[in-house]
């Protein structure tokens, strides 16, 4: 199922993230120490922030994607969006933190002691292997990106995917980070000024904290309830509409569940003629269809009802997200 298929290379995008931050912590640390470059040791920090990102994220596809149970009727999907948060805030307390603290330190103290050619080598082996994790997570992003009928842009602002979001934006900012570094490195040893070090460290914790708001607030939306995008929307009631018995619907809600999980509700007007047997067939095909269109479509819930005179739909929102991306 292609819904499946997703849930698997997200978990393999996330995997391959959190090796490849790993091991470019444990260098930059060696690097930074081996230096005494602020701007180092920052993305020393920065990588360890993120390896801890990828397992917060590893957890949130393995802990969202159980089954539901009767205690939670509509599965654990949201569950997923508990630890990315988790994730974000990490992100956003340890990695920007640090960054920023250490290096207004450099700048107030002025030190610097050690090599500089160490910070060099670190830095372009870094750059190699988070270029491959990132190609990684942008083959996944243009993929999914293709099958919503989106472009990359607006499939990464509105996914309800955020683990996929999180490894790529997060790799983006490591890229950055690694120039900012190497600036702030070459700049101090070339001027002698310890300050360029320290200002690259503090540009690269706010570049932490910009990452960690736009995550934590995309998983805020998704924890609070966020609908289908109105393209989307739109495309469903034409479904309920297209039914033969069915008149007109009074009120469609939807709701992302978890990043693979929609539900669909709706008020439905049936004809006046229309049997108790006609209805129950009208309500079958409605899940057939809109579950063969959209297979990330969970539950769908039709509420027979008698049309309500002046009664509007809701406008659709068009910057709401994809189901399931």
């Amino acid at each position: 199922m292609a819904e499946a298929a997703a849930r698997t290379e997200s978990v393999g995008t996330v995997v391959v993230a959190g090796a490849a931050n790993l091991a470019i912590a444990v260098a930059k640390l060696v690097a930074g120490l081996l230096s005494g470059s602020a701007a180092m040791l920052s993305e020393a920090v920065h990588s360890l922030a993120d390896t801890t990102t990828e397992v917060l994220l590893y957890t949130a596809l393995r802990r969202g994607a159980r089954p539901a149970d009767p205690r939670h009727p509509f599965g654990y999907g949201k569950e997923s969006y508990v630890w990315a948060l988790l994730a974000a805030l990490f992100t956003f307390v340890a990695g920007a933190g640090f960054a920023v603290t250490h290096g207004v330190t450099t700048i107030l103290v002025h030190e610097h002691r050690g090599d500089y050619l160490a910070s060099y080598v670190v830095l372009a082996v870094s750059f190699v292997i988070e270029s491959v994790s990132l190609a990684r997570a942008a083959r996944q992003v243009r993929r999914e990106s293709r099958r919503w009928r989106t472009s990359p842009r607006h499939f990464l602002r509105m996914t309800a995917d955020t683990t996929v979001k999180a490894v790529f934006l997060e790799d983006s900012a490591a890229l950055v980070g690694l120039l900012l570094a190497a600036f702030g490195v070459g700049l101090s040893q070339l001027t002698g000024e310890e300050v360029y070090d320290g200002i690259a460290s503090i540009l690269i914790g706010l570049l932490l904290l910009v990452v960690a708001t736009i995550l934590a607030y995309s998983n805020v939306s998704l924890l609070v309830g966020r609908s289908v995008p109105g393209r989307i929307r739109r495309e469903i009631e034409d479904e309920l509409v297209g039914l033969p018995t069915v008149r007109r619907v009074d009120t469609l809600l939807t709701m992302q569940l978890g990043p693979a999980d929609v539900l669909v509700a709706a008020k439905v007007d049936f004809s006046d003629d229309a049997t108790g047997a006609d209805i129950e067939a009208a309500a079958d095909a409605a899940e057939r269809q809109l579950t063969g269109r959209y297979p990330e479509i969970r539950y769908v819930f039709l509420d027979p009802t008698r049309a309500r005179p002046g009664t509007a739909d809701p406008a659709p929102d068009p910057d709401e997200p994809p189901p399931g991306t």
